[in-house]
């Protein structure tokens, strides 16, 4: 594990190096599709500022209403730590930025859903190198397979001996696959369809993965992770569905080619 790199007076926490390149790798998806669809690039850098300071916020205050009971003794405090992030409440957060940066920008329609998706799952990829190079416990279950691991010097120390699922690198390579997926076909579908398969597909990835991580089950042998997830899956289906009932094809139609059109 390489929690910390030091240069010389200055040491950098690899998991907030991994944070800023998953925002960099995203921005860049969305600069080259904005291009793609007649919109300003330099959009995007603006675009990732908005889910930055979004994330940040909704991160922060996402761990601690979950965390209250371990928090409530020093809230001002643990609302300005720098540890204590997680990723339902920075995706909320974000796309609430995202969402009144699109509002003043006029931008906020299906393009920009379908837009987010790729650089999302590509952004979601990189962010999880910065978990596995810190160790900081979103490792999964004890396990001694072929390719278990130990994180004995990460933030978050396995016990001395103990291998576990090395759950960050799964999601990786997973989220990783959908980024080039989605990518591929950003051009096929019926405005919205793209990002409605992103709901199903990090929905389903971080259902399952759950199964392996070490969180506490909530409801119904589910964790607050799954049921999330759950809700994501779901939310993607019925729109699928909604769509092909509408219009009877998902197949984008000649006259959703552009956003050229779409008022700046």
């Amino acid at each position: 594990m390489i929690p910390e790199i030091s240069l010389g007076p200055v040491t950098l926490q690899t998991f907030g190096l991994a944070f800023a390149a998953a925002f960099v790798v995203s921005g860049w998806i969305v600069h080259m599709r904005l291009g793609e669809i007649g919109k300003p690039p330099d959009w995007a850098y603006e675009m990732v500022f908005a889910a930055l300071i979004g994330g940040l916020i909704g991160a922060r205050l996402y761990f601690i209403v979950d965390n209250y009971s371990d928090v409530k003794d020093d809230l001002l405090g643990n609302i300005f730590s720098g540890s204590g992030l997680t990723w339902y409440g920075g995706a909320l957060g974000g796309a609430i930025g995202v969402i009144l940066w699109a509002w003043w920008r006029k931008f906020l329609n299906l393009w920009l859903l379908d837009t987010a998706a790729p650089a999302l799952a590509a952004g979601y990829a990189v962010g999880r190198i910065g978990c596995q190079l810190s160790g900081d416990g979103d490792y999964g279950k004890p396990w001694d397979g072929p390719w278990a691991m130990g994180y004995p010097d990460g933030t978050v120390p396995t016990p001395p001996g103990v291998t576990v699922h090395p759950t960050p690198i799964y999601e990786t390579l997973t989220m990783g696959l959908g980024a080039y997926i989605l990518w591929r076909l950003r051009n096929r579908f019926r405005l919205g369809i793209l990002f409605a398969i992103y709901l199903i597909y990090a929905g389903a990835e971080r259902f399952l993965v759950e199964f392996l991580r070490r969180n506490t089950d909530v409801a119904l042998g589910l964790t607050a992770a799954q049921l999330e997830s759950l809700a994501m899956m779901i939310g993607g289906v019925v729109w699928i569905l909604v769509v092909r009932n509408r219009y009877g094809s998902l197949a984008r139609p000649a006259d959703q080619m552009s956003a050229a059109d779409v008022p700046t």
